[in-house]
């Protein structure tokens, strides 16, 4: 694989569209069988040595996994009995997959009610009445899981610099981004709610407490590219103004957080610093101006088999 890839939204666009659909549905059904974790985690997939995953998603007598493998393009449905069935990733409608995973599932025993229609995006078709025409073109879909990768790499990395609560690296499927955040340990206050196809409560326990994120998400919302972002709730007095890496980097008004260009990342001397710098800063600054205990929250990065110091 080797390298940060380049990312061609033009030609990514409509099977950005198709996997944002076939992960809501994938998502919908993990969520539907894990327990509520704090702030949605139960929910999210995860990337992996070939793609995305759920991870193991607990049942009564057999557990299950669904794998997105962007590899050999196909999506795996396997149960803790050996049992599996496949699925070949290719141009087809959303509904058509939508069918297919239900009987996917029903094959190998794992529970297929879920809720069936999109979150997060205005005005939602229900899955099964998605019939038209999508799109699946294997080299974007493959060059978006390698970005993945080093997104999750840097990351993980950045995420081991705190001592406090900070979350695993996530793919959430509603807004189809990967994410990372921490968080102050003080209470929040309460979230206006109103995203588009989500119920506020949800949105509301998941901006319980003081965060600072960041995460990646492969463009779209009139921003027409892969980019990087960071914001903190609640957003501290300033914020806007605060002084970010790389160059870069700005303010989007419109969405109330910092961007930075995936091509300034992909093109950098460095582009794991450069990211890292774009991460760092715009924790620094969401931290400060809010006023969190910086001294018991931030520890170095960590580094392989180096135990942390008491």
């Amino acid at each position: 694989m080797g390298g940060w890839p380049r990312l061609d939204y033009a030609r990514w666009r409509g099977t950005g569209g198709s996997l944002h659909m076939w992960t809501q549905i994938v998502g919908k059904f993990r969520l539907a069988q894990s327990p509520w974790v704090n702030h949605s985690w139960h929910a999210t997939l995860y990337v992996n040595a070939r793609g995305l995953t759920t991870g193991l998603v607990p049942g009564s007598h057999v557990s299950h996994e669904v794998q997105f493998d962007f590899l050999d393009h196909q999506l795996t449905v396997s149960n803790t009995l050996g049992v599996s069935e496949t699925m070949v990733l290719e141009t087809m409608p959303v509904a058509a997959f939508h069918a297919r995973f239900l009987e996917m599932l029903e094959s190998t025993g794992a529970a297929t009610e879920f809720h069936g229609a999109p979150n997060e995006i205005p005005d939602p078709v229900p899955f099964a009445q998605q019939t038209w025409p999508g799109d699946y073109d294997p080299e974007a879909a493959r060059d978006f899981w390698h970005a993945m990768v080093n997104v999750d790499r840097v990351f993980t990395h950045f995420r081991s610099g705190f001592l406090g609560k900070v979350s695993p690296v996530h793919f959430f499927w509603g807004s189809f981004d990967a994410a990372v955040t921490r968080f102050s340990g003080r209470r929040a206050p309460l979230h206006p709610g109103g995203l588009p196809a989500l119920p506020d409560e949800i949105s509301r326990e998941a901006y319980s407490h003081e965060v600072s994120s960041a995460g990646f998400w492969p463009g779209g919302d009139g921003f027409e590219e892969a980019a990087f972002y960071a914001y903190a709730y609640p957003t501290p007095d300033g914020f806007e103004e605060a002084p970010i890496r790389p160059r870069e980097a700005f303010w989007s008004p419109e969405g109330g957080e910092f961007l930075l260009p995936y091509d300034a990342v992909r093109r950098a001397d460095d582009p794991d610093a450069a990211l890292m710098a774009f991460l760092q800063s715009t924790y620094d600054a969401a931290a400060d101006l809010a006023d969190w205990d910086r001294a018991a929250l931030d520890c170095p990065v960590g580094q392989p088999r180096v135990v942390r110091e008491l």
